[in-house]
């Protein structure tokens, strides 16, 4: 197959056409500056406030001005976590977050621990399932904040974002979801799952790159991030990036209504493939939850050798996948995700993420699964772990 095929759709995605014919009138058509108060200006104003309200209409929020543009999920997420501290460091100054969440969560809850706030970091199962038993015993009364991702961006696993929003509002804190992997893949309802505050970001749902977006409930008290001018009604400064975030609406807007087409296409070709990478090669483990989880997310551990080795033999067949998230591309560290659920060195070195779009084919699919089966045989055949690995299994036969 001389097609490239990509499979790290949870990293990014690609434009669609619809979303880039959405874009180009932005850049040299109506390109005024959406603060100014002549015409060009209120052009482009107008189409921030239409991509603003397809976002809220497709996450059902109760207003529009709920919704604010960023540069990105990082940089909402940043904005989530330090703003709502900031801003209620009156009321206490304790926050709880899980173990697993995207790294710009993480390094935010660490640059707080400097200013004196305390974080709890929740563990989880080996599934990547959050314990809300765990969750109530670690609220203080000094706790302002809670902040759980939806699915993780790793395993795909899915949290139980209502249940622990109304734990959270049974004791008065505030709720925050990073929503970056749900987006797209889940229908999400602000209002019946009692979301307070929540991120999302454009290139996952095959908008541009460069644009996000927080969605912070009427009436909760956040400090702001970047100060500057009067835009996003004086909460973040900065001139809107008018393209891209007409891009990000109109993607979301497609998100929302091709769903259930889109998930329907991804769970058949996600059982297909599992079907037959099981049948065809052993010694494999499936990350995450069976169940409980996106499909478009396959982290499969590959006992014996190294994901690295894996991805580069499929690199030079035409197929993208990766292993793990794309932010810690390049770093010798473990995946804290998979150390999280527990996986061994061995396994979590061993795994790869199959992320899969909407474009994929059973054709592709198949081609995936022939240079899989081929890569894996050809690395254990020369991997100094296979004599171990093999030599421990029969160990434990007897």
């Amino acid at each position: 197959m001389d097609e490239k095929i990509y499979l790290d759709n949870a990293a990014t995605t690609y434009v669609s056409g619809e979303v880039l014919n959405e874009m180009l009138p932005c850049f040299n058509t109506i390109y005024g500056n959406s603060s100014s108060v002549h015409k060009f200006g209120r052009e482009a104003i107008g189409i921030v406030d239409r991509a603003r309200d397809r976002i809220a209409n497709v996450i059902n929020a109760e207003k529009s001005n709920e919704i604010y543009f960023t540069s990105g999920g990082t940089e909402a997420n940043n904005w989530a976590i330090k703003g709502i501290a900031s801003a209620n460091r009156d009321k206490g100054n304790h926050i709880i977050t899980s173990s697993i969440e995207h790294d710009s969560v993480l390094a935010s809850c660490k640059c707080l621990e400097k200013l004196g706030f305390k974080i709890t970091y929740l563990p989880v199962d080996q599934h990547g399932l959050v314990s809300i038993a765990d969750l109530m015993h670690q609220i203080k009364k000094e706790t302002i904040l809670i902040s759980i991702m939806s699915v993780n961006n790793e395993i795909g696993t899915i949290q139980n974002i209502k249940a622990i929003a109304k734990t959270a509002h049974e004791s008065g804190i505030i709720f925050h979801t990073d929503a970056t992997q749900a987006l797209g893949n889940l229908m999400i309802n602000v209002q019946d799952m009692e979301i307070d505050v929540m991120t999302m970001s454009a290139h996952k749902v095959y908008g541009p790159k460069g644009v996000g977006a927080l969605y912070i409930k009427n009436g909760i008290k956040i400090d702001n991030l970047i100060d500057g001018g009067s835009q996003e009604r004086g909460k973040r400064g900065g001139t809107l990036n008018v393209p891209a975030i007409a891009g990000f609406g109109k993607a979301v807007e497609i998100a929302g209504r091709d769903l259930s087409v889109n998930q329907q296409k991804l769970k058949a070709i996600r059982t297909y493939f599992l079907e037959k990478v099981t049948e065809k090669i052993p010694y494999i483990h499936l990350n995450g939850h069976a169940q409980q989880k996106v499909q478009s997310i396959v982290n499969l551990a590959f006992e014996m050798i190294e994901g690295e080795s894996i991805l580069m033999l499929l690199d030079l067949d035409g197929i993208s996948v990766s292993t793990g998230s794309a932010c810690a591309s390049g770093s010798t560290e473990l995946s804290h995700v998979l150390k999280a659920i527990g996986l061994d060195e061995e396994l979590a070195r061993g795994s790869i993420r199959f992320s899969f779009g909407k474009s994929i084919t059973k054709a592709k699919v198949d081609y995936v699964i022939e240079k899989l089966v081929s890569a894996v045989e050809k690395l254990r055949n020369i991997s100094p772990l296979t004599k171990t690995g093999r030599a421990k299994k029969q160990d434990n036969k007897k």
